[in-house]
């Protein structure tokens, strides 16, 4: 018989695009943040994708030393593929946000491939009460926010990291995005197999329509041919929907509550590791295998858990 084609799932646990009024269930502190990411491996995920936050107020902090409080935790309880990311928050510069891969050396970061709008203030329809006084300006800062990741400062942290054996996953928001990666790979910047991570839903960034998806896979297949590993999410209530969609193509996927607070219409999800077993059981439905850590490290060609500096 055929082997069972196999889906690597990442689960991003907390991000920067949510905050802590939204949801008693996203992840704030260096222990819930650690126990979300260890939970979601045990579910499934081959990968967890961390941001890290102040654990007070639950605002974005990308400082090496907030990463330094969860990471040791999660490598020794876990086998997960850990992934930082230099996206940060939308309003810090790449300087910024790429320091935790600088400091810590992991085997796979993430890479924001353009500067685009970035359009968070829609959430305010939705939430109206806050506990922390920065939460209500941060979504309405969106209205007049470009996320910068200009040509420049996407060399800068391929550059930067070109020395540790970090390998990269590539956020394409819009089909844009895509070409800049394949001038970058023209240049010999980045090396195959890329990962490439289409985001559909974020306002300013390519929409959630299937034929968005399809459209982003064909130009990405187009550019890169067959030497590419692709992997979708979807933001908010479109989350799940867009993961089928690629899985059934055979694509990867990525779950968590940076992506969205929902498990269903009107039903917060109560942690990472019940969105990874939704995933889990869209994957197997479908005739799938779920990747296991060491099976995303072959096909990703990462370095190893034990060449990371944390």
């Amino acid at each position: 018989m055929a082997k069972t084609q196999k889906i690597i799932i990442s689960c991003a646990i907390t991000g920067a695009i949510h905050t802590p009024s939204m949801s008693p269930y996203l992840p704030v502190t260096p222990d819930q943040i650690a126990e979300a990411s260890i939970d979601a491996a045990e579910a499934g995920a081959a990968i967890v994708h961390l941001h890290a936050r102040n654990p007070e107020t639950g605002k974005p902090d990308h400082s090496p030393a907030a990463f330094a409080k969860f990471l040791p935790r999660i490598k020794q309880s876990t086998d997960a593929v850990i992934n930082l990311t230099s996206g940060g928050a939308p309003y810090m510069r790449i300087e910024e946000r790429i320091q935790p891969a600088i400091a810590f050396m992991p085997e796979l970061a993430s890479l924001n491939m353009g500067s685009m709008n970035f359009g968070l203030f829609p959430m305010l329809e939705r939430f109206n009460e806050f506990r922390h006084s920065w939460e209500r300006e941060y979504l309405e800062s969106s209205r007049d926010l470009v996320f910068r990741n200009t040509f420049k400062d996407i060399e800068y942290a391929l550059r930067t990291c070109a020395g540790n054996g970090t390998r990269f996953e590539f956020e394409c928001y819009d089909v844009g995005h895509l070409y800049n990666l394949a001038n970058f790979l023209d240049r010999g910047l980045v090396h195959r197999p890329l990962f490439v991570q289409s985001v559909f839903g974020i306002l300013g960034g390519i929409g959630t329509h299937h034929e968005d998806v399809m459209h982003m896979k064909r130009t990405a297949d187009r550019l890169f041919g067959g030497d590419y590993r692709w992997s979708v999410l979807g933001a908010g209530r479109k989350q799940f929907p867009i993961v089928t969609l690629a899985a059934a193509m055979g694509g990867n996927i990525r779950a968590g509550l940076e992506d969205s607070l929902w498990i269903g219409p009107g039903e917060l999800a109560t942690s990472n590791a019940a969105q990874v077993h939704r995933g889990r059981q869209i994957i197997e439905c479908l005739g799938f295998e779920v990747a296991t850590p060491a099976d995303a490290r072959e096909i990703l060609s990462l370095k190893g858990s034990d060449k990371v500096a944390f």
